[in-house]
């Protein structure tokens, strides 16, 4: 069980809309992971359990979509894994030794965006 390598991927728009379930869709596409997860899924993710990583249902925490062809970080996906994590919709089921590293993943995109995570205010 592992969080996944912080990307740096490029910001879209703060006020891109987050639909979690199409950017799934758009994202499974752009990996070429329509029959079961690779690398490049992988990146769009949080975190994901490495010893089930060839099933989807092993990937949590999707923050990221496919904008004009490329995978970005989108604020609204970010703001929702971080929510996730500080306990909101019942928190998320991953070891507690993984949740401060996600957090830490999750704070650096914060950053980038000029703001703090929950909970850090």
């Amino acid at each position: 069980m592992t969080v996944t390598t912080y990307q740096d991927l490029p910001l879209a728009s703060r006020d891109r809309e987050w639909d979690g379930a199409a950017a799934e869709k758009r994202v499974r596409a752009w990996a070429g992971a329509e029959d079961g997860p690779n690398a490049k899924y992988r990146d769009a993710h949080l975190w994901y359990d490495a010893d089930r990583k060839d099933n989807f249902t092993a990937y949590k925490m999707l923050y990221a979509d496919v904008v004009d062809g490329r995978l970005q970080a989108v604020p609204r996906g970010i703001m929702a894994a971080a929510g996730v994590l500080d306990g909101a919709r019942g928190g998320v089921d991953i070891p507690e030794s993984d949740v401060e590293r996600a957090k830490h993943h999750v704070q650096r995109y914060y950053r980038k965006m000029g703001d703090q995570a929950p909970w850090e205010k």
